[in-house]
């Protein structure tokens, strides 16, 4: 195989994203840039397999007549084999259109006839049937290859290429690219309507890159271990930043098998969203309460200390020696479980438990908490280790690069190398938020200390009840999911007298609540109706109400019996409730909720 011919260069702001390429061969060569487990062994590529796998691939889509500007869909699992077409579909001057393997048939079929797409890599044969199935009268698809090998499917290898000749062309083509140039479009999901596919240039990564490199605390003797999927940027800028610190990228077989690959890979940083991190606690939790004696004690105990945490600055002698106890003691199972050898987590696409970001901080796992969207790169501001750097319930300070400012009615809007170049075929809804070059996020927030952006909620989320209340659903909700009881919850009210909340209770936490008393609450179609289970939840409404003002108390709720899934329509690829959508499934128990109002 050839290697590729690139010149050794520092990273700035002029650099295409495959630039990192040949600055990792010359200043972090190592045997594992990349690593996934296959039949149950590690396979490693080296910093010059990535570089000359890429390279080859890039050859082949050359020698396929893939043209600048063509759209190239992507729709895998995390593997190595999405790092290779998606530098080498950049090198040729294409366009990486990244898809999530769990995208409705709808949608996929609006990508694909709204982008053009023109070649697609699929991780195996039921997407290749996805696309085919999804695929209209005019698409343009002209190939399909899968990464896992089939007799009768086009397998990736199949287009690697070696040839002196489209070697030449390819560097031309390489050299041809700006920085400016679109490089990938991500079509964000959304809670309404089309997806919209977000372009973001190599300028815009490779921004983020320089801006987040600094504050991250791994370098090239560290391990990262990656689960969140690729395709969204929030991991996906964040592989590229690794690759920048020369840390090793090892993927996750599935998210099931994370608490395995922890314990094998022993990594030192991974990235998360906030949902993980409240099953692990709900987990531990769990095995807690099955404790007896002194241990539970010890247990209990450990918990609410770690629920007081100020940060390391903030804790007096008192509080750090029982600290150093509780970590002897309890803690240190809690990163054993996590490979002993994390230095931090970050967590992002949805607000964080304050009680749960001091209680992993406590235990030495820094979980920091960032914020951005896909048309941002997507970091605007995150919390990072340095001291004064962090502050609890907020997004932390604003990255180098990025300017935001507070709209009068709360709107955060950003400016910076970050946005994005617009939606991909929709001026309009590009105009709608982009305005003199500050972009509206849609979300309302605040600056605590002048230094510390705090999210208070989403734009559009906030509703207003019959009596003039605005209400912020979200904030509620993250409240409610505090109780271990409650899996799911949404608040409603929108030009009702009060608010009220559809919740779904999690029944496995209620099962082992019901065995612990002795009794039995059946299917989780028998536990909705189940008035011990309609008590509990009760109580924890309750105890939720009696930190809202009056007007957002809940008044009513009703329990569901079912998840609401990203593959039923009901929430985004990033948990985020698809509440127009949920509404209507759910009309019946609004109507029983609303039929007749009373205050």
């Amino acid at each position: 195989m050839i290697l590729p011919k690139f010149e050794y260069m520092a990273i700035d702001l002029n650099s295409r994203l495959f630039d990192l390429l040949g600055f990792c061969l010359e200043k972090y060569p190592k045997p594992d840039a990349l690593a996934a487990k296959v039949n149950q062994q590690w396979i490693k590529y080296s910093t010059a397999e990535y570089s000359s796998m890429s390279n080859n691939l890039a050859l082949g889509l050359i020698q396929l007549g893939i043209q600048p500007g063509a759209k190239i869909g992507l729709i895998s699992n995390n593997r190595p084999e999405w790092n290779f077409a998606d530098m080498a579909s950049m090198m040729v001057g294409a366009i990486n259109v990244p898809i999530y393997p769990t995208i409705s048939d709808l949608d996929l079929s609006f990508i694909i006839e709204n982008s053009s797409i023109e070649v697609f890599f699929v991780s195996n044969k039921e997407l290749h049937q996805k696309v085919l199935r999804c695929q209209g009268n005019n698409s343009k698809v002209k190939s399909i290859y899968t990464f896992d090998q089939y007799p009768d499917i086009p397998f990736w290898k199949s287009l690697l290429q070696d040839s002196p000749e489209t070697n030449h062309e390819l560097d031309k083509r390489r050299s041809a690219i700006k920085a400016t140039d679109c490089a990938t479009i991500l079509y964000t999901s959304g809670t309404t309507g089309n997806p919209k596919g977000v372009m973001l240039s190599h300028r815009n990564l490779i921004s983020q890159v320089l801006s987040v490199r600094r504050l991250m605390p791994v370098n090239e003797n560290h391990k990262a271990l990656s689960f969140l999927p690729i395709n969204h940027v929030y991991e996906r800028m964040l592989l590229y930043n690794y690759f920048h610190c020369g840390t090793s990228i090892y993927y996750a077989e599935s998210i099931d098998t994370i608490g395995a690959n922890l314990l094998e890979v022993k990594p030192q940083i991974f990235t998360t969203v906030p949902r993980l991190l409240e099953k692990i606690f709900d987990r531990i939790s769990a095995k807690g309460a099955e404790l007896t004696g002194i241990k539970k004690w010890l247990f209990n105990w450990s918990l609410q200390l770690g629920f007081k945490y100020g940060y390391p600055e903030h804790n007096g002698f008192f509080y750090r020696l029982q600290l150093s106890i509780a970590n002897a003691l309890v803690f240190t199972k809690w990163r054993e479980a996590l490979g002993g050898e994390l230095i931090t987590t970050v967590s992002g696409g949805a607000a964080l438990q304050d009680r749960l970001a001091r209680i992993f901080w406590a235990s030495k796992i820094p979980v920091l908490q960032g914020y951005g969207l896909t048309e941002t790169s997507p970091v605007i501001a995150v919390n990072y280790l340095d001291p004064g750097c962090n502050c609890f319930g907020t997004v932390g300070p604003v990255i180098d690069g990025v300017e935001v400012k507070i709209a009068e009615d709360g709107e955060i809007l950003v400016k910076g190398d970050n946005i994005m170049l617009g939606y991909y075929n929709n001026t309009t809804a590009t105009a709608e938020v982009i305005e003199s070059g500050w972009f509206h996020t849609g979300d309302i927030g605040e600056f605590e200390a002048n230094r510390f952006l705090k999210i208070t909620d989403r734009k559009k989320e906030i509703f207003k009840t019959s009596g003039g209340k605005y209400i912020s659903p979200s904030q509620i909700e993250n409240k409610l999911r505090e109780s271990p009881f409650i899996e799911q919850a949404m608040v409603i009210g929108e030009n009702h007298k009060f608010p009220s909340a559809l919740i779904l209770p999690s029944f496995a936490y209620f099962n082992d609540w019901a065995n612990k008393l002795g009794t039995q609450i059946g299917t989780p179609v028998e536990m909705v109706k189940n008035q011990q289970v309609i008590d509990k939840i009760k109580e924890v409404i309750n105890a939720t109400n009696s930190q809202l003002a009056h007007y957002e108390a809940i008044k009513k709720f009703e329990l569901i019996d079912t998840e609401w899934t990203i593959e039923a329509g009901e929430l985004t690829p990033k948990l985020s409730l698809k509440r127009k959508q949920l509404l209507l499934k759910h009309k019946d128990l609004v109507d029983k909720i609303y039929g007749k109002d009373v205050l």
